[in-house]
C-alpha cells in the first residue's frame, strides 16, 4: 500500500506561530532568575531552596519533553502546546502563591517544567522537521531559537519592572495571563496530516528508533554536550543577578544584562542555523562551547563593573542557544524527522539534567562558601570539555534497511 505525501503546513505560517510561542515560554523562563532574591527575602528561604525549585522545573522540562515529543511525532503539536500553555499559565500562578518551598518546587519546578517540555523548542522543531524542506531546515530552527531570545530581550526588562512596580507575586500572575494569550497560535501549528487522529506512515517504531540513536557514537557525544550548555546557560541565568547584586550592582544591571544577552542571542542562533546550512555542524559545535570558555575567563578575571558585565552579556549572547539548531538539525539529519521530538527530546533532558546540576550547584556552593567562584571554574572546565566531544560528531544521515512500518 502506497501513503500519499502528507499535506504541510505553509513555511511561513510555521515560523510566525512557532516563533511566537517559543518567544513567550522561552521569555518567561529566562527571567525566573529575577524572582530569586525578592522571593526568598519575602519568604524567608534560602537561596538554595529557590535553587533547588528551579532545578527541578529544568528536570521535569527534560523528563516530560520525551513524552510530549513521543505524543507530538504520533499525534502531532497541536494537542500537546494546547495542554502545556494551560499548565504553565497554571505553574506561574501556584508559584505567585506557594507558600513553602515544596509547594514552589511543585508549581515553579513540575508544573512549569512539564508546560515547558510542551511550548518550546523540541516540539516546534519536529513541527519544522515535517513541514520544512531539509535544505532551510537549520536556518528554520535559527529563526524560531532566535525568536526565544527575542522573547528574553523583551521580557526580562519587562519583568524586572513589573517586579519593581507591581511586586513579585502580581507579575507573576501577569505572566500567567500572557502565557494564555498566545494560546490561540497553536491553532497555526495544527498540522493537516494528523487531523481526525490520523498518524503519519514511518518507518521504525519507537524502540527500534531508540535503540538506533542510543547505540549511534554521535547521539551521545551530541547528548555529552547539551549538558554541558545546559548547565552553563541556567547557572548564569539564574545566579548572574545575585551574582551582581552581590558585587554591589544595582538590580538594573543585572536585568540589562539578562535583556542583552537575549537581544544578542537573536543574532547569535540566527547565525548559527544559517551557518549550520554550510559549515560542518560539529565543527561550529566545538566553537561555540570554546568561545564560552573563553569569554566566561576573561570575565571573571577583571573587575566586575557595568561595563564589563553588559559586555559579557553580549558576548555570552551570541553564543546563548546557538547550540540548540545546530544540535537539533544534526539529529534530523542523521536520524530523519519521524521521531524528531522524541530524540530532541532525549537530547535535551540531557540538557536539563546539566540545568539541575548548575543550578542547584550555584546555590549549594554559595550557601556554604559565600561565593560562586568554584562554579565559574567548573564552567570554564566543562567548556574545553564539550569542545573536545564534539569534534568526532558525524552529521551524515544513518544508512538503515527498510524495515515494516
Amino acid at each position: 500500500m502506497q501513503h500519499s505525501t502528507p499535506k504541510t503546513l505553509p513555511m511561513w505560517q510555521v515560523l510566525i506561530c512557532g516563533a511566537v510561542i517559543v518567544s513567550v515560554a522561552m521569555g518567561i523562563r529566562h527571567g525566573f532568575g529575577l524572582w530569586l532574591q525578592p522571593m526568598t527575602q519575602d519568604m524567608g528561604w534560602g537561596r538554595e531552596d529557590f535553587a533547588t525549585a528551579i532545578g527541578v522545573q529544568n528536570i521535569c522540562w527534560g523528563v516530560f519533553g520525551i513524552f510530549s515529543g513521543m505524543l507530538a511525532d504520533r499525534f502531532g503539536a497541536f494537542r500537546v502546546m494546547v495542554f502545556g500553555g494551560l499548565l504553565y499559565a497554571s505553574g506561574l500562578w501556584g508559584m505567585a502563591h506557594a507558600t513553602s518551598p515544596t509547594w514552589l518546587a511543585i508549581t515553579a519546578g513540575v508544573m512549569v517544567g512539564a508546560a515547558q517540555a510542551g511550548t518550546t523548542f523540541a516540539i516546534v522543531f519536529g513541527v519544522i522537521g515535517r513541514n520544512i524542506p531539509a535544505e532551510k531546515r537549520s536556518w528554520a530552527m535559527g529563526v524560531v531559537s532566535a525568536a526565544g531570545s527575542f522573547g528574553q530581550f523583551l521580557l526580562v526588562p519587562s519583568s524586572t519592572y513589573m517586579i519593581q512596580h507591581v511586586g513579585w507575586q502580581q507579575a507573576l500572575l501577569l505572566l500567567a495571563a500572557g502565557m494564555l494569550v498566545v494560546l490561540p497560535l497553536t491553532l497555526g501549528l495544527r498540522e493537516p496530516a494528523f487531523s481526525g487522529g490520523q498518524q503519519l506512515p514511518r518507518q521504525q517504531s519507537i524502540l527500534q528508533a531508540l535503540r538506533e540513536a542510543f547505540g549511534y557514537r554521535s547521539f551521545q557525544l551530541l547528548m555529552a554536550g547539551y549538558f554541558v550548555c545546559g548547565f552553563q546557560v541556567v547557572f548564569i541565568g539564574v545566579h548572574m543577578p545575585s551574582f551582581l547584586k552581590d558585587q554591589g550592582l544595582e538590580p538594573q544591571v543585572a536585568g540589562t544584562a539578562l535583556a542583552l544577552i537575549g537581544l544578542f542571542n537573536i543574532f547569535g542562533t540566527y547565525a548559527a542555523g544559517t551557518l549550520g546550512q554550510i559549515w560542518p555542524k560539529n565543527q561550529l559545535l566545538s566553537g561555540i562551547y570554546i568561545a564560552r570558555g573563553i569569554f566566561i575567563s576573561i570575565f571573571i578575571s577583571l573587575p566586575v563593573t557595568p561595563t564589563t558585565v553588559y559586555l559579557f552579556a553580549a558576548a555570552m549572547g551570541l553564543l546563548w542557544l546557538s547550540t540548540v539548531p545546530v544540535t537539533n538539525a544534526v539529529i534530523a539529519q542523521i536520524f530523519g524527522v519521524s521521531h524528531l521530538s522524541m530524540l530532541s527530546g532525549f537530547v535535551f533532558m540531557s540538557h536539563q539534567f546539566g540545568s539541575y546540576l548548575g543550578v542547584w550547584l550555584g546555590g549549594w556552593v554559595y550557601d556554604r562558601t559565600g561565593s560562586y567562584d568554584l562554579v565559574w571554574y567548573l564552567c570554564i572546565a566543562l567548556s574545553v570539555f564539550a569542545a573536545l566531544i564534539n569534534i568526532p560528531v558525524k552529521e551524515a544521515s544513518i544508512s538503515r534497511p527498510m524495515v515494516a512500518a
